[in-house]
């Protein structure tokens, strides 16, 4: 979709054609409801509406209830950030005291929505003219305040009050980049910015060797997905290291915890992955009274039943043996027929052993293989 298309898709004209297309989705397909609005508007309008028509449902996932007011692009609907995860931030930010910020590649604006919602004053700095007037559009469309320029980030001036929030882009001409050498804006000029009062998003797979000196690295996942490193430059920076767990807003910080270790106690615990991802397995085994099964395993074990949004608990109903012949064995007298298994320090392929097995029964079960110590290990759990 180019910007003159998109300028018409705002007109009053655009809109109702916008209406129309959403309330006949659905009942004809594409193809005749295309052929059908052609006789009447431009091909390319046509073409733009049921796009955004598609990408406003798909984006309900994302943005909820907002997405049904809101004008996307594929890709920077596949780009942006979740309206959860952006509110998150929007309001650790805020609570900062910060008062105004300046969005520096701002997309079609998720992150923008979020930190107006919080209260901050917005501005918001995309290169790609039409990403900037969705953008803009979205704005309006919500009912925010806020504004968007065109420019190129690096030529824009921060004012003094203003908290610089970048997302570099994390794909080049091949895809997705995981490296910090491919990142755009440079990884070197995002790191300037966070020697100031800035925040910046990254890809999840940061290692913690890149994080800069004195910046707060931020692990987020989002319903059990890791979903973003968020470094927080040095004015914000609380701690080395966080893990937050969303929706419930759970976090744990890096306060240089040494876990125990010992045996398997009765009650096994998987952490969440930004737990994982952050290095702060430790911190939540003292957390939750447990202790580590293997220094170099991200299993946490304790003799009593915890509830917490940092990790999936699993209570320990019997070990069973590790090699595969025996294993069958165990779980044939328990007649066994579904099998989850669950595996971390094992050169395991649990959909290739599941089939090796061959269980038939009608009970289902979870197995967890590990390491303890160093040695193969294979409990039958249930869920706490």
């Amino acid at each position: 979709m180019d910007l003159v298309t998109f300028e018409k898709l705002l007109s009053p004209a655009g809109q109702l054609l916008l209406d129309e297309v959403a309330q006949s989705a659905g009942k004809e397909s594409d193809l005749a409801l295309g052929t059908r609005l052609r006789k009447t508007y431009a091909s390319a309008l046509v073409a733009a509406a049921v796009t955004q028509n598609h990408l406003r449902g798909k984006a309900v996932a994302k943005f909820g209830d907002d997405a049904r007011r809101m004008y996307f692009t594929h890709d920077a609907l596949e780009q942006s950030t979740r309206q959860r995860v952006a509110a998150h931030r929007a309001s650790r930010l805020a609570s900062t005291g910060a008062e105004a910020v300046v969005d520096l590649g701002c997309g079609i604006g998720g992150d923008l929505i979020a930190m107006a919602r919080a209260g901050l004053r917005a501005r918001g700095v995309e290169l790609d003219p039409v990403r900037a007037a969705i953008a803009e559009a979205n704005l309006r469309a919500l009912e925010l305040g806020g504004e968007v320029t065109t420019a190129d980030v690096r030529k824009v001036e921060i004012g003094k009050d203003e908290v610089a929030f970048i997302d570099p882009a994390r794909r080049d001409g091949r895809g997705r980049t995981f490296s910090t050498s491919d990142l755009q804006p440079p990884w070197e000029w995002v790191c300037r910015l966070l020697e100031g009062r800035a925040v910046a998003k990254v890809m999840p797979g940061l290692a913690h060797d890149a994080v800069p000196h004195g910046v707060e690295a931020e692990w987020v996942s989002d319903g059990g997905d890791l979903v973003e490193a968020c470094l927080w430059g040095a004015p914000f920076a609380t701690a080395t290291r966080r893990a937050t767990v969303l929706p419930s807003g759970t976090g744990l910080v890096s306060i240089g915890e040494l876990a125990a270790l010992a045996q398997p106690g009765s009650y096994i615990y998987e952490p969440d992955d930004a737990v994982i991802r952050s290095g702060l397995v430790g911190e939540l085994a003292g957390d939750i009274g447990g202790w580590l099964m293997d220094p170099r395993i991200a299993y946490v074990s304790s003799d009593r039943a915890v509830t917490t949004p940092l990790a999936r608990g699993f209570r320990v109903i019997d070990e069973l043996p590790f090699r595969e012949k025996p294993l069958k064995a165990a779980l044939q007298v328990r007649r066994i027929g579904t099998l989850t298994v669950k595996k971390r320090g094992v050169d395991i392929v649990p959909e290739e052993l599941i089939k090796r097995l061959k269980l038939k029964g009608p009970n289902p079960a979870t197995v967890i293989m590990t390491r303890v110590r160093g040695d193969g290990r294979a409990f039958l759990v249930e869920r706490a």
